[in-house]
């Protein structure tokens, strides 16, 4: 067997991995990503100078840097500390965490929604952004007319409506790009990317100034005009409301992709675009909408940002939607997954923080310790969809998904595995579940086919 064959097996193997084996691989990656960090701080360690006093000592030599402490703050600091005696689950380190986790929530959704749809929406950060300085001019607009804990209920909605709104808006430009002009969307959301930071640098430094501060922010949002603290303490800068309506949504998602038509439209259009046209799917349509949504979920998140975290609009926004596109591609762009994977993304990123400050290891190993983890923890769940590409259009892999749900229709494909036949059967399915009959000719051939008549058993 050469070696191009062994690739293949192996990338269909990865392919119809079960979701078991696709969490034990990342369990695996990730031990697997602590002991090449474990080499690397021993390394580092033994390069540099410090005092016997101050050395971790293994198998006899003396390291600078401790590996168990590393890891320990890493992770367990993320949490708070919850091995240590009198630990509470209402610390603010845990908030971070938590804080973290939320935002990356729905810019993790943006893009596993438009990678579903087999678009690659690099642009969740200029939605995000969009979104976030849309919610912040709207919400200080309208902070006047109401007050208290009514201006609260009324405000907070209408501000994740308003990042909703201008973040679907701005998500619309690529999907029309793509869909009606076939412009490459990798290319079209980075440079709209560029457009938004650019363009709310000038807005936010010249015309919606605060002219109290030095800083390139709009004026603060009143108190009342935020996400309320529950639980955890108002400088924490975390509402678990907010959390809360992130694990909603990411349930609401789920359900839209898994069992609707809709869901059903993106689905086949992301999986088997051709098989999705010829059963009556409207690509463009599919396209716009998928994009329309992927850019509300990132604006949705900008409006987290604004709401629960600044309480105002401030240049200078992390990188929380490039940090979706990682989350997204861990989770294997499935909206349950992205929950899980935005914790352990918000764990790293509150834990870096704490290991900088409890530690001697310099931040720029720290920085190389959180991307190694992240690196190949994600990098299994990359070559599986990338595998799945591969596989689907190579003809000597295995047979297409089917667009129902995943499940292969092996019964019903013709002896001689054509592609046209499964292209023509995976239509039909799709034309059945617009209400549509399939193609009289194609059930005509199938008909001439089967002895029995042309009827699916």
């Amino acid at each position: 067997m050469s070696a191009r064959d062994r690739l293949e097996r192996a990338l269909e193997r990865l392919v119809g991995a079960s979701r078991l084996e696709r969490a034990l691989i990342s369990v695996a990656s990730l031990v697997l990503a602590m002991l090449v960090g474990t080499v690397l701080i021993l390394v580092s360690g033994r390069m540099t100078t410090c005092t016997p006093a101050d050395a971790a000592y293994y198998f006899g030599v003396g390291f600078c840097y401790d590996p168990v402490v590393v890891y320990d703050r890493l992770f367990l600091g993320a949490l708070g500390d919850p091995l240590r005696a009198g630990w509470s689950p209402l610390n603010s380190q845990l908030a971070v965490t938590l804080r973290e986790t939320t935002i990356l929530i729905f810019t993790g959704l943006s893009v596993a929604i438009a990678f579903r749809a087999g678009i690659f929406n690099i642009g969740t950060q200029g939605q995000l952004v969009v979104g976030a300085l849309a919610t912040g001019l709207g919400v200080l607009w309208a902070s006047p007319f109401v007050s208290g804990v009514v201006g609260t209920l009324l405000l907070i909605p209408l501000g994740l409506a308003i990042g909703a709104t201008f973040g679907a808006l701005y998500g619309a430009i690529p999907g029309l790009l793509k869909a009606y002009a076939d412009a490459n969307e990798v290319i079209t959301t980075i440079m709209l990317n560029f457009i938004a930071t650019g363009v709310t640098l000038y807005l936010v430094s010249d015309v919606f100034k605060d002219p109290n501060s030095q800083a390139n922010q709009t004026v603060p949002l009143p108190e009342f005009a935020s996400f309320p603290s529950v639980l955890f303490g108002p400088s924490t800068d975390f509402s678990l409301i907010a959390l809360l309506l992130g694990i909603v949504a990411l349930w609401l998602l789920y359900v839209l992709i898994e069992r609707t038509t809709f869901g059903y439209d993106v689905r086949t259009s992301g999986l088997q675009p051709e098989a999705a046209e010829y059963g009556g799917v409207d690509a463009g349509r599919t396209v716009v909408a998928s994009m329309m949504l992927s850019g509300a979920l990132g604006g949705v998140g900008g409006a987290m940002y604004v709401l629960m975290i600044l309480g105002k609009f401030q240049t200078g926004v992390p990188a929380y939607g490039f940090d979706g596109i990682t989350v997204s591609i861990l989770a294997g762009n499935n909206p349950l997954g992205v929950g899980f994977a935005a914790l352990l993304f918000g764990v790293l990123k509150s834990g870096t923080t704490v290991v900088q400050f409890a530690t001697d290891v310099p931040p720029q190993l720290v920085g190389v310790l959180r991307g190694l983890i992240i690196l190949l923890v994600a990098m299994p769940e990359f070559f599986r969809l990338f595998g799945r590409r591969i596989v689907d259009l190579g003809g000597s892999g295995p047979d297409p998904v089917a667009t129902d749900g995943g499940v292969p229709h092996d019964d019903r494909e013709a002896d001689d595995g054509g592609t046209d036949d499964r292209t023509a059967m995976v239509a039909d399915d799709v034309a059945g579940a617009h209400g549509e009959a399939p193609d009289d000719a194609v059930a005509g051939d199938r008909a001439a086919d089967d002895p029995g008549g042309g009827r699916r058993e």
